[in-house]
């Protein structure tokens, strides 16, 4: 489905007839699956619960920089030579993982210093010991230049805990140059292994390192939750086509995958097709050892020429299927749908055909009154499994729903959904989750954006975005709120209905103004936030403007009610 999009939003084209669907050949239309395909209704077997979810206190993660003291990287001559802006003391991009030996254990990676013009100057980790309540900083050595590596800057944290504990950090690298294809000289995926529990790091191993005639971009690890010895990495790697021709056409970017994918996008839905041959397949690497040593990084999904896939996330199924889902880009078409291919023997082979549950219809997000654009997750989406029953869910930005669809006067982002009940063969049609209330005053006060799923230990659901509709109007104000929504499924297709969506909490105590946070192709808190679950509890980790050209992270833990449960016949 071809992005459409409001002007002024970031894609600058306008809404039109481009907004109606497209869909790739051969993928039908979604069908969702009887409960019989994985004794659907006997895994969720379970009462509505009486009573709202109630949220503990906010805890503030993160407080200034680490690297306040760090010279290693030059600011100075790099704000020179790339012509960008350091944001110090910024925290940007949470994710979160949860130690399944220890509940109480999480941790979260985030980019410390963000630049205008891409990635940081290093990736932080913080370890909580106790569910969330105090946190700790646990850097990983040896990525970038402020903590002892090679490479000037770092980007995308990605952080996830094996079945024994071992905590592991993924980190994408970068040295930045605006002489050289997608802004880089060299650039690197590297992995880093705690084996006692994110208290302390081992060095980091190389899965790839490239020089400037490729881009390795928007990186995500998963471990096996069945086995320890198995750990997966993926991502997407931009390379140049024939005679040089490439996929950056933003020369003041600097390895920003997502930025040059949504600029290529903008040029297609203003008419100008891109024709270039670059050219994005999925990497994927594995280790079978724990993280002792890495197998060489191999295409499992190449999406042909003039198009990548972005957003590469692996979920593991009970029965052992390891699925790397992915949003595929044809930039000829301006198509977007998020796909994903299987692989049945833990990643010694991949399916090469690809199934496609859904398209993406986006507008994109800006601030309600002075409309600046606010750096969101329009082309990306979260997936998750219910560990349990099988079950997938997916959640994504969409213009779609009235009455402010994609081709409306008033176009408007919210929250889609689609659940997959037969390990991803077949999806339930898109509904929007998200209970922005309507406002005929300022529709884009509804906007809904950067959406986070999970399934609990009871296969509660829990849906988590921001959206602006505590939004005032005053003078250099755009408020934002941070929110989570839930539903039980108590049959199978009960949160395939939009109504069954419900005891929406607010997340962020108060509003934070937008504007303060920093520009980096939009107003930038992430491309994602982090969201886990162990049992009873939703630990949602997300970030706040705090000032000007100030962000930090915060988690706030979310006890689900205790609820009597019965078969669902």
């Amino acid at each position: 489905m071809a992005a459409c999009v409001l002007l002024p939003h970031p894609f600058k084209a306008s809404a039109d007839a481009t907004c109606r669907g497209r869909r790739p050949a051969g993928v039908s239309r979604w069908a969702i699956a009887g409960a019989g395909a994985l004794a659907f209704g006997a895994l969720f077997a379970s009462a509505v619960p009486a009573e709202a979810q109630s949220a503990g206190p906010l805890v503030r993660i993160t407080n200034g920089s680490p690297f306040n003291g760090c010279t290693a990287d030059d600011v100075a001559k790099q704000e020179k030579s790339t012509g960008g802006t350091l944001f110090q003391n910024t925290a940007i991009e949470p994710w979160v993982a949860i130690d399944p030996s220890d509940t109480q254990r999480l941790l979260v990676g985030h980019q410390q210093d963000r630049w205008s013009n891409g990635g940081s100057r290093g990736l932080v980790g913080n370890v909580s010991n106790d569910g969330g309540s105090t946190w700790a900083v646990t850097i990983p050595s040896g990525v970038s230049e402020c903590t002892g590596g090679e490479f000037v800057r770092a980007s995308d944290p990605w952080v996830t805990f094996s079945p024994d504990g071992t905590a592991f950090f993924f980190s994408l690298t970068l040295d930045p140059s605006r002489a050289f294809q997608f802004g880089v000289t060299s650039g690197a995926m590297l992995v880093s292994r705690s084996t006692d529990h994110a208290q302390s790091w081992e060095a980091p191993i190389t899965l790839i390192e490239d020089r400037a005639n490729a881009l390795n971009d928007k990186n995500s690890i998963t471990a096996d939750p069945i086995d320890s010895d198995f750990v997966y990495a993926v991502w997407d790697r931009l390379v140049l086509g024939a005679g040089g021709a490439t996929a950056r056409s933003a020369p003041n970017l600097i390895g920003d995958g997502v930025a040059m994918a949504r600029d290529r996008l903008q040029r297609s839905a203003s008419g100008a097709k891109a024709t270039d041959p670059s050219r994005g397949p999925t990497l994927f690497a594995r280790t079978t050892n724990g993280g002792n040593s890495w197998e060489s990084p191999r295409i499992i999904f190449d999406p042909g020429v003039n198009a990548q896939t972005i957003n590469n996330l692996v979920v593991v199924l009970p029965d052992g299927d390891v699925l790397d889902f992915f949003t595929n880009l044809v930039f000829q078409t301006g198509a977007v749908n998020i796909g994903y291919v299987r692989s049945k023997d833990k990643g010694t082979t991949f399916n090469p055909a690809a199934t496609f549950p859904t398209d993406i219809q986006v507008v994109g997000v800006v601030t309600p009154d002075t409309l600046a654009p606010v750096r969101d997750a329009s082309i990306l989406f979260s997936v998750t499994v219910d560990p349990a029953s099988g079950a997938l869910y997916l959640a994504w930005q969409d213009c779609r729903f009235k009455p402010n669809s994609c081709s409306s006067s008033t176009p408007v982002d919210a929250v889609a959904f689609s659940q997959s009940l037969d390990g991803g063969v077949t999806w339930s049609p898109p509904v929007m989750i998200n209970k922005t209330p309507q406002n005929l005053a300022n529709p884009l006060r509804q906007q809904a954006f950067i959406p986070a799923v999970v399934a609990a230990g009871d296969g509660t659901i829990a849906v988590t975005y921001y959206d602006f509709r505590n939004d005032v109007s005053a003078p250099n104000t755009e408020f934002a709120d941070f929110f989570a929504v839930f539903c039980k499924p108590v049959t199978p297709t009960h949160c395939t209905h939009s109504t069954n969506w419900g005891n929406e909490l607010r997340v962020s105590p108060s509003s934070f103004n937008m504007l303060d946070a920093p520009v980096a192709e939009g107003h930038f808190l992430g491309d994602y936030m982090g969201l886990v679950a162990s049992g009873q509890n939703v630990w949602p980790v997300f970030g706040m403007a705090t000032g000007p050209n100030l962000t930090a992270d915060f988690a706030r833990k979310i006890t689900l009610p205790a609820a009597a449960t019965v078969a669902v016949k």
